[in-house]
């Protein structure tokens, strides 16, 4: 019986194996980088209940931010300010603002404001907040130049990645303890041997191995 196909037919299976190979381990690679946060969450801006400016609470009246976020240094989770804490100030200031009418509801109707999340971490990663303020980084660091948005956006991607190169030099990045909340933070000629030598006084050792966030 004549062959009805040709010898050089019979590397189409091998091919075809291989090219399977090659798009799978492409389109893993593209998964991996491009769904990344860098490339799906910076940037991310939710409309809020309340349309607060930072620019105007931290830049222009120059509130600090352990004023509203009052936890930072001795918890893991930073909290979102009460509605008490907004009436300190807005039972005299703009009492009679239209914006600030949520405001009004939740302090006569004892509810929380639905504020949305913008900075969100996996169930899976383990973050303090204390631990970081109190050896270094500072707001800016994570958060970016907040006192110059009047919505809140997410400006880094909080990714493993993003994490892990602070960890491995945290000398780059830490400042001063009593300029954790300074916004446009300047560094000195010698902020990365002044913080070695504290990384050396202080036995700051951020770690790297998995079992420190993923626990």
């Amino acid at each position: 019986m004549p062959q009805i196909f040709p010898k050089k037919v019979n590397a189409l299976p091998h091919l075809s194996l291989a090219a399977t190979l090659v798009v799978g381990v492409l389109s893993v690679f593209l998964v991996w980088y491009y769904f990344s946060p860098e490339y799906t969450d910076v940037g991310y801006a939710p409309e809020q209940p309340v349309a607060y400016s930072h620019r105007i609470h931290v830049d222009q009246l120059g509130l600090d931010c352990r004023y509203c976020h009052s936890f930072v240094e001795v918890a893991d989770v930073s909290n979102i300010p009460a509605t008490e804490t907004c009436m300190n100030c807005h039972s005299v200031v703009l009492p009679q603002s239209l914006d600030l009418m949520p405001v009004h509801a939740s302090w006569a109707e004892g509810s929380s404001i639905p504020w949305v999340k913008v900075h969100h971490l996996p169930d899976y990663a383990q973050f303090s907040h204390a631990v970081h303020v109190n050896n270094g980084v500072g707001c800016e660091t994570c958060h970016g130049r907040i006192d110059q948005m009047d919505v809140v956006r997410l400006v880094e991607p909080l990714s493993m990645g993003w994490c892990l190169e602070c960890h491995r030099e945290p000398e780059q990045y830490l400042r001063p303890n009593n300029e954790i909340t300074t916004m446009g933070y300047v560094p000195s000629d010698r902020h990365v041997e002044e913080n070695l030598d504290r990384i050396r006084q202080e036995g700051i050792r951020p770690p790297t191995n998995c079992s420190a966030c993923h626990y």
